[in-house]
């Protein structure tokens, strides 16, 4: 096949992984009932002035399936830690006891769980838009090239078998995460 037809395949395939690369974030970052350090691994600190990722400043653990702890590495961090929880809007509702934080994640509620259930759709949705725009593109850039009819048809094929295979993934994925949200 054509090496301009083949570069097209690759790099549209790569697009459509970090598609599902990024979902797969999105997910973690979506709460599913037990506690979990990825819960907080959004919120950033004020480290001597610079706006530090929580886990480069603090050892962030579970304790049990509904407490976080978090142990800064200096103990005069404590505050800031606590208040940039606050600050990240998550819903919880940090404690010190002197020399961690505590945040205790309280169970979902039903409509809770029908909350993150429709932000996961949104999330899936938003990586199958993603997945489609990279196989428009790709057959724009296939009928652009000067390789013969048939070379150009099996590329097609071969960008809408990727399309379909990496849809299909994004649904499998959904409904993973679907089960564990609705799981009381």
């Amino acid at each position: 096949m054509n090496e301009e037809l083949n570069f097209i395949i690759d790099s549209t395939k790569e697009l459509m992984q970090n598609a599902i690369a990024h979902l797969e974030k999105a997910f973690r970052n979506i709460r599913a009932g037990k506690a979990s350090p990825a819960m907080i691994g959004s919120v950033t600190v004020d480290y001597y002035g610079t706006q530090t990722p929580l886990t480069q400043v603090a050892n962030v653990s579970t304790m049990d399936a509904h407490t976080i702890t978090v142990q800064p590495w200096e103990k005069h961090m404590l505050h800031e830690i606590e208040k940039a929880i606050m600050i990240a809007n998550l819903g919880f509702n940090p404690m010190n006891n002197g020399e961690i934080v505590i945040i205790n994640v309280p169970a979902l509620t039903e409509e809770r769980r029908k909350e993150l259930s429709k932000q996961a759709k949104a999330e899936a949705e938003d990586a199958k838009v993603s997945i489609r725009n990279d196989r428009r593109e790709a057959m724009h850039e296939i009928k652009k090239t000067d390789a013969s009819e048939d070379m150009k048809a099996n590329a097609e094929v071969d960008i809408q078998n990727l399309t379909d295979k990496y849809s299909k993934e994004v649904e499998d994925l959904y409904k993973i995460k679907d089960e564990e949200i609705m799981k009381v």
